[in-house]
């Protein structure tokens, strides 16, 4: 078996993570000290010491890290072993882990996934049945709200608004009664079926006997007890991460994981990554100098790689239109001077509002950006509603996405009979596709709207029985159900526009393509739809996008940059002021670290005397972390003297350069 490392290219604590393999391991591995290429050398050295690849288990967060982490294992092994081992996010493993025994729990092995819109679009039908059509209530607080309590063990009705509790508790007997999970349910469930059936525990420890976990910091306390039950004696587990980048706690993530990592598995190897190869000496000083404030942390220092480096800029703004302007311009002069690519630059932020001033000087100064968090193709509507469909056809059984096509295109069953047939679905307590086959029910329909509802019963049936036999590519099969249903013709005549036409038309064709290489890789239509439900919460791959790159400071995690602008710090935004009011003012610390650790060369941080909030100019005041920085470091400037000084001949030259391309 070849493999592509050698131990010679690592360092000292690196060799010693890559060859520690047995029982508990924590890796704290620092911002840039190389985390990534460590692991997948590590998994390359089981292999090399006779672990079977198909016994290696590694769990990511990211659908991204996951398919990076596996490429660089191919890479580095032969490709059919890189191939066998297991490299999945949570969800992921969980959907492996409930497909091995999920009647035992009293669900149907097809089980289906909801997510995102399918959540959405349950949940708004139970906020009008529960509160009536004139109640204010917003769709996603209330899943979030489910969320958090599944995640933290409590029943999800137990809420201390009583409409909520009554909705969460409908939700859940709903998704039972259509034998459908959500995402929690995911580790819920799975967490459960390990717990409960020792049978399903032992084959899933006996497949998986080493496991690698990334970002242990992210983890909340119900992925802590599934690793639980999957790891079993003699505890070959080791966890990466890092306490300092730990900014996810709002999201329900618990730093206490791997603060006290001794509590969850017994003596573990404990190993330090502290030579940081990406930031210069100046940047890690800085950064070293913040963190060292937070109480309850483990002790590390970065240490650079690279020594020296540029010192790191302060400037005092007066406003935030001024910042822009400031920010802009000088992006702009170092494009045209010295050709330094857009693609360097970053302008990192705490909140989404202030973007709006970036993107207008931006847009002033012709500046090509991108700002991290589009429309995912995902949540494209032709996207949604195929998706839907193939849900319908996999298993009719499922409310939401079957309401959401059921006239789409129309087919002659209006609001006012999906009414009366989905009531009559909660009468009889069956699902709505079950109503449509009851005789009584069919009978309060006019001629015309039964028939409708006869032959869109026919259609879904004759389709149904194609796809699960598995004889058809899935692909064709499909083009030939969306030219029959009309729904390709029906949607280009909602489309405002030629451009509009060619992009959902381009939805649709890369929906087809996913399902013919479904089908090559034979895979069902249940595994097709699990992989695209599970893909649903998939990141930007921002590094194809062109352009200066504005992002926010939690999204940043992971990237980095030559030059970096950090905006806005302030009291009220970073700290944030939620986070002042709730005492978690060492994560909001910790978001600060993480975006000057983003910086390879350059870093510079702005604040503002005044910010435009709601059409109102407030006064601002500098951040508190300001007073935690070494300043050893750090030139501070102001906005009026650095624009009121003479302009150098350089300058001038690069304002005439600057204005002629602005003209061209």
């Amino acid at each position: 078996m070849s493999t592509g490392f050698s131990l010679s290219s690592l360092n000292e604590a690196q060799r010693e993570a890559v060859n520690s393999l047995d029982g508990p391991v924590l890796i704290l591995a620092g911002a840039g000290t190389g985390k990534t290429r460590t692991v997948t050398c590590r998994i390359a050295n089981m292999l090399q010491q006779g672990v079977l690849p198909e016994n290696i288990l590694a769990v990511t967060f990211t659908n991204k890290s996951a398919v990076e982490m596996k490429e660089r294992v191919c890479g580095m092994v032969s490709k059919a072993a890189g191939e066998v081992i297991t490299v999945c996010t949570f969800h992921s493993l969980c959907v492996r882990i409930l497909r091995e025994g999920i009647e035992k729990l009293g669900y149907k092995k097809n089980f289906t996934i909801y997510s995102g819109q399918d959540q959405i679009g349950m949940i708004k039908q139970l906020i009008i049945r529960k509160g009536g059509k004139d109640i204010n209530l917003d769709a996603n607080q209330v899943i979030s709200l489910i969320s958090n309590n599944k995640n933290a063990g409590i029943p999800a009705h137990d809420q201390a608004d009583e409409l909520v509790g009554a909705i969460a508790l409908a939700y859940n007997n709903e998704l039972r009664a259509q034998n459908a999970v959500d995402f929690d349910d995911l580790l819920l469930l799975a967490e459960k079926l390990l717990r409960e059936h020792s049978d399903v525990r032992e084959v899933i420890r006996k497949k998986y006997t080493h496991v690698t976990v990334d970002e242990f910091q992210d983890t909340n306390g119900l992925q802590v007890k599934l690793l639980k039950q999957l790891v079993g004696v003699p505890y070959n587990v080791c966890v990466v991460g890092d306490d300092d980048q730990s900014i996810y706690g709002w999201r329900g993530a618990d730093v206490t994981n791997i603060l006290q990592f001794e509590r969850i598995f017994p003596d573990p190897k404990v190993i330090l990554l502290e030579v940081n190869y990406r930031s210069s000496a100046a940047v890690l000083k800085t950064a070293n100098s913040l963190i060292k404030h937070n109480l309850g942390r483990r002790e590390k220092e970065l240490k650079p790689f690279k020594p020296g480096g540029k010192p790191l800029r302060l400037i005092t703004m007066p406003g935030d239109e001024e910042e822009a302007e400031f920010i802009a311009e000088e992006m702009h002069e170092r494009n045209a001077t010295q050709k330094t690519p857009w693609e360097d630059f970053a302008i990192l932020f705490r909140t989404n509002a202030q973007s709006r001033n970036l993107e207008v000087a931006m847009r002033d100064m012709k500046i090509p950006y991108r700002v991290v968090g589009s429309q995912s193709f995902f949540d494209r509507k032709e996207v949604r509603d195929c998706i839907a469909y193939l849900q319908v056809l996999n298993s009719p059984i499922s409310d939401v996405p079957l309401l959401r096509i059921l006239n789409a295109p129309p087919r002659g069953i209006g609001q006012a009979s999906a009414l009366l047939i989905t009531e009559a679905s909660r009468e009889r307590e069956c699902s709505i596709w079950e109503a449509m086959g009851v005789e009584e029910v069919l009978s309060q329909l006019s001629t015309k709207v039964r028939n409708s509802v006869n032959a869109f019963v026919e259609l879904i049936l004759k389709y149904h029985e194609r796809f699960a036999s598995g004889e058809e590519c899935m692909g064709t099969l499909f083009h030939e159900f969306i030219e029959e249903v009309g729904y390709e013709d029906w949607m280009r005549r909602h489309c405002k526009t030629e451009n509009e036409k060619k992009q959902r038309g381009e939805g649709l064709n890369d929906l087809r393509s996913d399902l013919a290489h479904a089908t090559s890789k034979k895979r069902t239509l249940q595994k097709f739809l699990d992989h695209m439900a599970l893909q649903s919460d998939k990141d930007d791959d921002i590094e194809k996008q062109k352009g200066v790159c504005m992002i926010t400071l939690h999204a940043s995690k992971g990237l980095e940059f030559p030059l970096v602008y950090l905006v806005g710090l302030e009291n009220g935004i970073l700290p944030h002021k939620r986070s002042l009011e709730e005492g978690t003012i060492d994560e909001e610390r910790r978001l600060l670290y993480v975006g000057i650790t983003r910086a390879q060369d350059e870093f510079t941080m702005t604040y503002c005397a005044w910010r435009t909030k709601y059409g109102d100019r407030t006064s601002c005041e500098p951040s508190v972390f300001l007073k935690e920085l070494s300043f050893d470091d750090i030139i501070e400037e102001d906005y009026d003297d650095i624009m009121g000084a003479e302009a150098t001949e350089e300058e001038t030259e690069s304002f005439f350069d600057g204005l002629k391309s602005l003209l061209e």
